[in-house]
């Protein structure tokens, strides 16, 4: 391993072991229904302890000097919990800020400490934690601007694990221009999924092996195996994808992370629904919330298809597009039949026999 990865893992054993001790299931109950939708004590020990609010900051800036790839780690592991945080929106927050010409020295210090909170506005109707941010900055277009003063209100939405808000400007001012926020937050959101469908999966694999039909644990009957076996391809899979895009972020490998990993964790989520049977849709139970969290989350950014979408140009040059395009135009030309195609190819290989 390298000394970057040595690091990571340490980060990564770190945040593991505070959410395995101050967020179970039921502080993260009591975190969701909480005024301010996280646990205010919790991010204070992430923060001091972890330094999760200052991962992406240069040291200059009260940072810690880290990338992307470090708060990658860090929200994966709050994934596996579904532990609500500010973390999110406070890391784009103060990467948009950070594209100014002269950063507010301020306000990226107070972030850093974890004293303000950060939201970034992709989609003015939902903003995460956009009603209890401190620093709002708006991606419009291929322009960043910061909120000065502006009014938010909370938005009802399907997942309780996660605070969104409607949030409208009031008075703005231009930070510089857009270095890529919203593919930041796609591969964040992707390594946050990667996170939660592992920890689906896992509550779907010990529960099958608790329960007892006929006789036996439902897990050992073979097509239940199968069935466990593929999820676990699939959420493989897409970690490597996202893995691939920490490491080389770009527009196309955030697109390819975000739909890689929204299918899997709704997969997922939805197969463990199903082999829990009526006892998940409970409130008590844990999966309803990952359901939930899976559906919510491949919505924000735009769905999966949107996501599909930019992929296009990278899988159909424009060239083949345009002939594709002619191809429909045309209503009177089809290719030729494949019998015609095989003698075509016999008479351009005289070596060829029947």
């Amino acid at each position: 391993m390298t000394h970057a990865s040595d690091e990571r893992e340490l980060l990564r054993e770190t945040v593991a072991a505070l959410v395995a001790k101050h967020a179970s299931p039921e502080a993260v109950r009591e975190a969701m229904e909480s005024e301010r939708g996280y646990d205010e004590s919790l991010w204070r020990l992430l923060c001091e302890q972890v330094g999760a609010s200052a991962l992406v900051l240069p040291e200059e800036y009260g940072g810690a000097g880290g990338s992307l790839g470090d708060a990658a780690v860090v929200v994966e592991e709050l994934g596996k919990g579904l532990v609500p945080t500010p973390l999110l929106g406070t890391t784009l927050a103060e990467l948009a800020l950070l594209a100014a010409d002269q950063p507010d020295v301020e306000a990226l210090e107070r972030l850093a400490e974890g004293t303000a909170i950060g939201a970034v506005v992709l989609d003015p109707d939902y903003v995460v934690n956009g009603d209890i941010a401190d620093i709002v900055v708006a991606v419009n277009g291929d322009k960043l601007t910061r909120w000065t003063a502006f009014s938010a209100e909370h938005v009802a939405t399907m997942d309780p694990t996660r605070r969104l808000a409607r949030v409208t400007p009031q008075r703005t001012a231009p930070v510089g221009a857009d270095p890529g926020i919203a593919e930041a937050a796609a591969i964040l959101l992707a390594a946050e999924q990667i996170g939660a469908a592992a920890r689906c999966l896992q509550l779907t694999v010990d529960y099958t092996k608790e329960r007892v039909q006929f006789g036996r644990p439902i897990g050992s009957f073979q097509a239940l195996k199968h069935r466990m076996a593929d999820l676990y391809v699939a959420v493989q899979a897409a970690r490597a994808v996202v893995d691939d895009a920490v490491a080389e972020p770009s527009p196309t490998s955030a697109a390819l992370a975000r739909f890689a990993a929204s299918e899997a964790f709704s997969t997922v989520a939805a197969e463990g629904i199903q082999l829990h049977g009526g006892i998940a849709i409970t409130w008590e139970h844990d999966m309803h919330l990952y359901f939930k969290r899976a559906h919510g989350t491949s919505e924000l950014l735009g769905p999966p298809r949107e996501h599909l979408r930019r992929l296009e140009p990278e899988v159909f040059p424009p060239a083949t597009m345009q002939s594709a395009q002619r191809d429909e135009e045309e209503p009177g030309h089809s290719p030729p039949p494949a019998t015609m195609q095989s003698a075509q190819r016999d008479e351009e290989e005289p070596g060829h026999l029947l």
